[in-house]
C-alpha cells in the first residue's frame, strides 16, 4: 500500500492488491479481517485458518498475526491510491470465477497492464482491431460500422495470434508449455472513442454504450468460432478438458452454436479477448484514442525518443478530430459528440468499462481519470461502483504532487511517470 509513496521509488512498477469477496463482505458489515501468512513460516501453535495463497494451487493452512478492521484496512487502501494513485484493486474471486481454466489454474496475478490474468510461467499473445477502420460514412448520417469488415478481420487476427505462439522463442521451457498447452490469446480493441466520434456518438452516452457492447460481443462471438474452426484444421489447446471448459462461467454466457462447436471438436484457444492500453500502437495508426479510453485532448504534445535516445517533441491531434477537419475544411470547431477525458463523469468510465465486459474472457486495461478536486467520500465509491457493476478490477488516476499527471496537454512524454503512457507500455 505505501511503496510507491517516495518520489522516484519503484516508477517503473505496477502494483495492484487482491480483493476477496470475502474482504468486501467484510468491509460492508464492519468486521474485522485476520491478517495472515503460510503457517509453514512460524514455529508452535497458534491460531490457523485454511485459505487460498498465490502461488498455491489450492487452500494452505494460514496463521493468523492478528485482527484489524477491515473497513480501516481497506480506507487505507484507497487512501494510497487517491493520493499517490496506486495500488490498483483486482477483484480476485471474480477474476477465478470467470477464467476458462478455472479447472486447472488459480489466478493470482497479471500482466503488467492488467488485461490478462496469467498463471505461473503464463505469457502474452496479444492483438488489437483499430476499430476506426471499420466506420463507413463518417461524419454523416449514413455513418456505420462496416461489422461484416470487422468479422473478416477477427477471424484473420485470431489465426496470426494462434500462429504467434508457435512462432515464439521463449526464455524458459516452463514459458512454452504453459504457452502451448493453454494457446491463451488477448484481441482487443483501439479507437473506441475516435469511432464513436466518426458514428456521431459521444462517449459514455447510452447509445455509444450499446454501440461499443455490440462491437465487443460481435468481435467475441465471431473469436471464439474462428477459434472452434481452427480446431478442426490444427487441433484443440492441450489443456482442454472438454466437460470441465464447457461448464465456465464465461463459456456457459456464450451462444449454443460456440458451445455445441466446443462440445463437438474442441476450441483452439483457451482465451480470446482482452482490451489492452494499446499506447504505443495507437500512435502508430495515426494517434487514434487508444483502447476503450476516452480521447485525452483535441490535441496535446508528446516525447518520442530519437535514436540516440533524447526525447523529440510532437503535437499531435487527435486522429478523428483530424479527419474531420480535413473533410470539411474547417480549421477550427468540433465534431458532433467530440468530448475529452476532462469532461466526462466518472461513471462514463464505468459504465463502458461495464458495457464491455461482459464480452471479454480475459480483462480490460482501463484507468478512470479522476479530477483533482474529487473528494475522498466521491472517491470511495468509485471502487464500490466498479465491485457492483461487475468489474474485475479497477485502476484511477487523481493527479497528485508525487506521480504528477498521466499526460500534459503542454507537456507530456518520457518523464511522464504513470505506467499507461506510450513511452512505457510493454504492449
Amino acid at each position: 500500500m505505501t511503496a510507491k509513496q517516495q518520489r522516484g521509488q519503484l516508477r517503473r512498477f505496477n502494483l495492484s492488491v487482491q480483493v476477496t469477496d470475502a474482504f468486501i463482505a467484510a468491509v460492508r458489515s464492519d468486521d474485522a479481517w485476520p491478517l495472515m501468512f503460510p503457517a509453514v513460516a512460524f514455529d508452535g501453535d497458534g491460531e490457523t485458518i485454511w485459505r487460498d495463497w498465490p502461488g498455491e494451487d489450492r487452500p494452505v493452512p494460514c496463521r493468523v498475526t492478528r485482527r484489524v478492521g477491515a473497513r480501516q484496512l481497506w480506507e487505507r487502501i484507497l487512501r494510497a491510491t487517491y493520493d499517490y494513485a496506486e495500488p490498483g484493486v483486482l477483484f480476485i474471486d471474480r477474476i477465478n470465477h470467470l477464467n476458462n481454466l478455472w479447472y486447472r489454474e488459480r489466478l493470482s496475478a497479471t500482466n503488467p497492464c492488467g488485461e490478462i490474468p496469467l498463471p505461473p510461467y503464463g505469457a502474452c499473445d496479444l492483438g488489437s482491431l483499430n476499430l476506426t477502420r471499420f466506420v463507413r460514412s463518417p461524419f454523416t448520417p449514413a455513418a456505420r460500422i462496416d461489422f461484416q469488415g470487422l468479422e473478416q478481420t477477427t477471424r484473420r487476427a485470431v489465426r496470426l495470434l494462434d500462429n504467434v505462439i508457435d512462432a515464439s522463442r521463449f526464455p524458459l521451457p516452463p514459458q512454452a508449455e504453459n504457452a502451448h498447452g493453454s494457446r491463451r490469446l488477448g484481441l482487443g480493441i483501439t479507437g473506441l472513442a475516435d469511432a464513436m466520434v466518426m458514428i456521431g456518438l459521444t462517449y459514455g452516452s447510452a447509445d455509444s454504450l450499446t454501440m461499443a457492447a455490440g462491437i465487443m460481443r460481435h468481435i467475441c462471438h465471431t473469436a471464439y468460432r474462428a477459434s472452434v474452426a481452427l480446431a478442426k484444421e490444427k487441433g484443440c489447446f492441450p489443456y482442454c478438458e472438454r466437460d470441465h471448459y464447457l461448464s465456465g462461467a464465461f463459456i456457459r454466457s456464450l451462444p449454443d452454436d460456440i458451445r455445441s462447436g466446443i462440445a463437438e471438436t474442441g476450441i483452439r484457444n483457451s482465451h480470446l479477448l482482452a482490451i489492452a492500453p494499446t499506447g504505443t500502437i495507437s500512435l502508430l495508426a495515426g494517434n487514434v484514442s487508444s483502447g476503450l479510453e476516452p480521447i485525452f485532448a483535441d490535441s496535446y504534445a508528446r516525447n518520442v525518443l530519437a535514436e540516440d535516445g533524447t526525447p523529440k517533441a510532437f503535437r499531435l491531434t487527435d486522429y478523428a478530430l483530424d479527419l474531420w477537419r480535413r473533410m470539411t475544411g474547417s480549421g477550427s470547431g468540433m465534431p458532433r459528440g467530440f468530448v475529452t477525458t476532462g469532461e466526462l463523469p466518472v461513471n462514463a468510465h464505468l459504465q463502458m468499462q461495464a458495457a464491455l465486459q461482459p464480452f471479454v474472457d480475459n480483462s480490460i486495461s482501463k484507468t478512470i481519470n479522476v479530477p483533482q478536486h474529487t473528494s475522498f467520500e466521491e472517491f470511495k465509491q468509485i471502487y464500490d461502483l466498479a465491485y457492483d457493476m461487475g468489474l474485475k478490477g479497477c485502476t484511477t488516476f487523481r493527479p497528485n504532487p508525487v506521480t504528477g499527471a498521466v499526460l500534459s496537454e503542454s507537456e507530456a512524454g518520457v518523464e511522464a511517470p504513470h505506467c499507461c503512457v506510450p513511452e512505457r507500455e510493454a504492449d
